[in-house]
């Protein structure tokens, strides 16, 4: 007898909390985070929706926070999390994730119920990285089984795909790249290659910045290119480039 997964219930004054720290966390250590404009975020409504992106590093959990708190701040974000790791940290319940035993069957199942009873919900975004593992950006784009049952049990439901990339152009710290792509599980590859080739270019104007870090080398440095500027009557610019 098929069982329904149950919702994870979420904190909403945790999930302030955590989604105000991890902005003040990504501003420390990244110069911007910033959107392709060519393609720009999907509208929805109240209807619940998949958002799902390639696993490039660490950092993707809260890169996925700011986008969810970003672009769809009415929708409820709910994301699976390996139940070993759950299991050690567990105020992320209350922050929308849910258990999933990796590698098996049961798992799998696991997952899909516990999907399911989330995208019954209105306003209700699903966030996933279908890779299953960390994978290159340049590596090719497989994913692991569960996001095609799901597409094929919930043919109502739209599946946005996000291309994410981390990179280091002209300061010190690195960039988070985004670009949204056309719906559909096929779509994800085209995506991380227009995202590819517009990081390659560096044009400032293809870029809509979202949240822009703290910039310079170090404040002796930093203190020093001040009063040089100063002293020349010109303004001083912390970063180092135009982008």
């Amino acid at each position: 007898m098929k069982t329904a997964g149950s919702v994870p219930k979420i904190s909403p004054a945790l999930r302030r909390f955590f989604a105000s720290y991890a902005t003040g966390y990504l501003r420390r250590h990244f110069h911007t985070v910033r959107l392709l404009a060519e393609v720009g975020p999907p509208h929805v409504a109240t209807e619940p929706i998949v958002v799902f992106s390639n696993h490039a590093a660490w950092w993707d959990p809260l890169i996925l926070l700011f986008v969810a708190r970003t672009f769809f701040p009415e929708h409820a974000a709910y994301g699976p999390m390996a139940a070993s790791a759950l299991a050690r940290y567990g105020f992320f319940k209350r922050l929308g994730f849910f258990p999933v035993e990796t590698g098996t069957t049961r798992g799998a199942a696991q997952f899909l119920r516990t999907a399911e009873a989330v995208l019954a919900q209105p306003r209700s975004a699903l966030f996933l990285t279908p890779q299953g593992r960390f994978a290159d950006v340049r590596a090719p784009l497989v994913f692991a089984p569960g996001i095609e049952h799901l597409v094929a049990r919930l043919p109502q439901v739209r599946f946005l795909p996000l291309a994410l990339e981390y990179t280091f152009w002209e300061e010190r710290k690195p960039e988070v790249l985004l670009a949204f792509g056309a719906e559909g599980i096929d779509q994800l590859g085209p995506t991380q290659a227009r995202l590819a080739a517009a990081a390659q270019r560096r044009e400032p104007n293809e870029w809509q910045i979202l949240l822009r870090g703290r910039t310079g080398v170090n404040w002796p440095y930093d203190l020093w290119r001040w009063a040089r500027a100063r002293g020349r009557g010109q303004r001083f610019r912390s970063e180092h480039s135009r982008l």
